[in-house]
């Protein structure tokens, strides 16, 4: 097939990949505009920029696909179909349809749950078993096409952003490669979404990462794992020269009561509202991340030791 793929986060990269390696015909790449990165904040492309150079396809960085001539400029490419994957813009209407057989969205949830920017993370969050990735044509409302295809993931309770991310970037990859055919060949099931059990999934805002120890420890142990690694859920740990601010990796749920906020052994064992959160990987302010036990090693944290 003749297609144009739109996309930018890493997320993307392995259905790109994946489509490639099919054998279709990637005539052009659309991604976000190169970006600041790392400390010197210079101008970097997106990893999908990156990746679609490095296989010798063209790219463009509209900041805006409603450009009348970025729309003029995509109707020109004579398309059977556009895949997009986490592109970061809504698309017009007159791009979504300017594709023989339309645009197609890998999408990592189950759908109506979790629609929009950041359904990975709200899904560690909300405390789900199961998530997965689907693919759907897109229509001009956010996420709200027929889905066409779809593979399950269940979620484990050591399962972050991070390590879902890259199970269901694989599993999307794999998803798009074997509908593409079906696509193509007219045979591809197209099924409504369901009108109840709609959810949004709000983009991650770091102005919320800070935890409040009062809260139940399956919403913190959630909130820590989905944050995770970025922007990172954190707290305050007291030190003779003042409090630092320590992210929490990654965490466990454990039901023991105590107060909020305070240790309750010395390993990290932190009291909530409701139950007890295991620090199992922790990041100090100005350092890399490490394991509990590493951490501790040079930072003992007792028990008693009441948390910011």
């Amino acid at each position: 097939m003749r297609l144009a793929f739109l996309g930018t986060p890493d997320f993307a990269v392995s259905a790109l990949a994946a489509i490639l390696d099919a054998g279709h015909e990637v005539v052009y790449v659309y991604s976000q505009p190169p970006a600041p990165r790392g400390r010197g904040h210079e101008l970097k492309p997106s990893p999908v920029h990156a990746f679609a150079e490095a296989r010798g396809i063209p790219v463009r960085t509209p900041a805006s696909m409603r450009d009348p001539g970025e729309i003029a400029a995509f109707r020109a490419l004579d398309l059977d179909a556009a895949v997009v994957v986490a592109f970061g813009q809504i698309l017009p209407r007159e791009v979504l349809e300017a594709p023989r057989l339309g645009s197609f969205n890998v999408h990592g949830s189950l759908l109506p749950r979790w629609r929009g920017a950041a359904p990975i993370q709200r899904a560690i969050m909300a405390g789900d078993a199961v998530t997965g990735v689907q693919v759907m044509r897109m229509t001009e409302g956010l996420d709200e096409g027929p889905v066409l295809a779809t593979a399950t993931v269940r979620i484990g309770p050591l399962d972050t952003a991070a390590t879902l991310h890259d199970r269901l970037a694989a599993a999307g990859a794999e998803l798009i490669a074997r509908t593409l055919p079906q696509i193509e060949a007219g045979t591809a099931v197209e099924t409504p979404q369901a009108e109840d059990g709609v959810t949004y999934a709000k983009k991650i805002s770091a102005k919320f990462a800070r935890l409040d120890w009062t809260k139940p420890g399956r919403v913190l142990d959630g909130k820590i794992r989905g944050m995770s690694p970025f922007p990172g859920a954190w707290f305050e740990l007291p030190t003779e020269k003042g409090p630092v601010r320590v992210k929490a990796l990654l965490s466990r749920f454990e039901d023991e009561p105590g107060e909020p906020g305070v240790t309750l052994d010395d390993a990290l064992l932190v009291g909530t509202g409701e139950g007890a959160v295991r620090l199992l990987r922790v990041q100090r302010e100005g350092r890399g991340p490490q394991d509990a036990e590493v951490f501790l090693r040079g930072t003992p944290v007792p028990a008693g030791t009441r948390l910011g």
